[in-house]
């Protein structure tokens, strides 16, 4: 898939935070520091680097403190979306980089990541290179989610839950008390972002296998949260969005039933009757729900 990028025409030093949620990740911690530091040496912006220990088992925060990075620790697992929210609030930037301590994002992209800023609000890497390393029980149902989600936004998204991305710390607190627990995380704050009109870019990254330790990710659980995730967020910034087509599709099939049942039978049943109200309460209700988002939008800085 192609996916269009552009080069900024300003460039800014600024204070960077690159968080990195491990669980258990003690075989892979040390490579992805060494490998991030690296990266950010060839760039001209201060940094720090926040590995959130979700509660790990094994050695992953004493190698990390080991190597002279700020470790921030969870008494038990909480979830990698927790522990994206802990980053956030620890982070010393004005940009975080969040991403995963498994191998398996290109952290050496990063400087190529951070180049888009301050003219975007967000740059997500979009797991559409030519190496894409994902089995098919979990790139099936995240692509069918990722379609659901552009039509439901009305705007392209190549990649809807990477959690390898660059955002601006500010924006990412308006929304901050939507961030969900789980894997979900990533996929809120991409249409938390996009619904808003905040500019966003996707940045063509590899994807490889991890690399050590076990995914924690559940088909059909984490799948029934990310359906849930769209339509929560979708409705809660764009309400008309679901709730127009909603109420129009009803009103259409009610229309067309009624027609049929009065050329057949003249006589309009009270399901008919129960049909039309419904769908013209659901538009109404769209309507309503849609005006206070308008508000909500407007009291909320970008």
């Amino acid at each position: 898939m192609a996916v269009e990028v552009r080069e900024p025409s300003v460039k800014k030093s600024f204070f960077v935070s690159v968080v990195l949620p491990a669980y258990n990740e003690e075989s892979n911690i040390a490579r992805e520091i060494e490998t991030i530091r690296k990266a950010m040496e060839t760039t001209d912006h201060a940094y720090e680097i926040l590995i959130i220990d979700d509660g790990s088992t094994d050695r992953t925060a004493q190698i990390a403190e080991a190597m002279g990075v700020r470790v921030v620790r969870h008494g038990k697992n909480r979830g990698g979306g927790l522990a994206r929210n802990t980053g956030i609030l620890e982070a010393r930037g004005n940009v975080i980089v969040a991403s995963d301590a498994d191998g398996t994002y290109p952290h050496e992209e990063i400087p190529k990541m951070l180049s888009f800023f301050p003219e975007y609000d967000m740059v997500i890497g979009a797991r559409v290179g030519q190496v894409v390393e994902e089995p098919w029980y979990r790139r099936l149902p995240k692509d069918l989610i990722r379609r659901m989600a552009s039509r439901l936004s009305r705007m392209e998204i190549p990649d809807l839950n990477s959690g390898f991305r660059a955002f601006k710390k500010d924006a990412a607190r308006n929304y901050f008390s939507l961030f969900p627990p789980g894997h979900s995380w990533a996929g809120t704050i991409t249409l938390a972002f996009l619904v808003n009109g905040h500019p966003v870019a996707f940045l063509p990254i590899n994807y490889y296998k991890r690399k050590g330790g076990h995914s924690t990710f559940l088909p059909l659980a984490d799948t029934y949260s990310y359906i849930l995730l769209v339509i929560r967020t979708i409705m809660y910034f764009n309400p008309l969005g679901i709730l127009l087509p909603l109420g129009l599709g009803l009103f259409t099939f009610g229309g067309v039933k009624v027609v049929y049942d009065w050329l057949r039978t003249q006589y309009i049943g009270g399901l008919d009757v129960f049909i039309m109200v419904t769908s013209i309460n659901i538009i109404i209700l769209g309507f309503i729900a849609d005006f206070l988002a308008v508000l909500h939008r407007k009291k909320t800085p970008h």
